[in-house]
């Protein structure tokens, strides 16, 4: 079933884009990848809605979409919120995480964010990704945007951040970090499907993953929210049950 990935009353618009320089890519070996690159001119979600049906995502101030030579493997990817069904693993995580407090906010960079944030880059990533307090601040709390924070504690204790954009048809999700001692409990699931609840709270068709990358195991839990579109190089949105097994 196809869904159209833009208002066809929309204006055309004119896009400037820089390109950045190839890097060794973080999701397949043995490749390199590259980023198109448009500076932060986009100051609304509307606008960023039909940034992300062209296929760009936001970092901090900044928007990109991938422009990788000889490789096509990254591809938007979404889940039509209405649609969506639980899947027995995730009904398991929402279990698990029964004792989980909730919270929305205005995105921060306090003591205590910081901290989780180091502790998570250092456990999950050998902290190659951690940079700077300043690139911390700019990365996830510098949006151009409507952007939330949705924080999850237990008894008090900080133990998981997500970054999300808001948009007049979706919930885009940004970035996540969590604190490895409670790595059981699944807290990227547990997340993902609270952004999802948030989206039928205010009524939004669409959460938007990011990228889905073909043989990526970092990016393979993707999948396991279904059904989800992937967007094609015609620029059109289509159920992608039998392209993603």
């Amino acid at each position: 079933m196809a869904h159209e990935p833009r208002q066809p009353h929309a204006s055309p618009v004119t896009l400037t884009l820089l390109r950045g320089e190839p890097h060794p890519c973080a999701y397949l070996p043995d490749r390199f990848a590259a980023e198109a690159i448009l500076p932060a001119i986009v100051q609304t979600g509307s606008a960023y809605q039909r940034l992300m049906d062209l296929g760009f995502r936001r970092t901090g101030a900044a928007f990109y979409r991938p422009a990788c030579p000889a490789c096509e493997e990254c591809r938007p990817i979404r889940v039509p919120v209405e649609r969506f069904r639980l899947s027995r693993s995730q009904r398991r995580v929402l279990r698990r995480n029964h004792d989980v407090e909730v919270d929305l906010s205005v995105p921060r960079a306090d003591d205590e964010h910081w901290a989780l944030f180091q502790r998570y880059q250092i456990r999950q990533h050998d902290g190659a990704m951690l940079g700077t307090r300043d690139q911390f601040e700019r990365f996830l709390c510098d949006s151009p945007l409507p952007t939330i924070e949705i924080a999850y504690r237990l008894g008090g204790r900080l133990v998981g951040v997500g970054i999300v954009d808001v948009c007049p048809a979706s919930l885009s999700s940004v970035y996540m970090y969590f604190d490895p001692d409670d790595a059981r409990r699944s807290l990227g699931v547990f997340s993902a499907l609270c952004e999802i609840d948030e989206c039928r709270r205010r009524g939004l068709p669409y959460w938007y993953i990011g990228y889905w990358v073909r043989g990526s195991r970092k990016m393979d839990y993707k999948r396991w929210f279904r059904p989800h579109e992937l967007l094609g190089p015609d620029g059109v949105w289509r159920e992608a049950q039998s392209e993603v097994t």
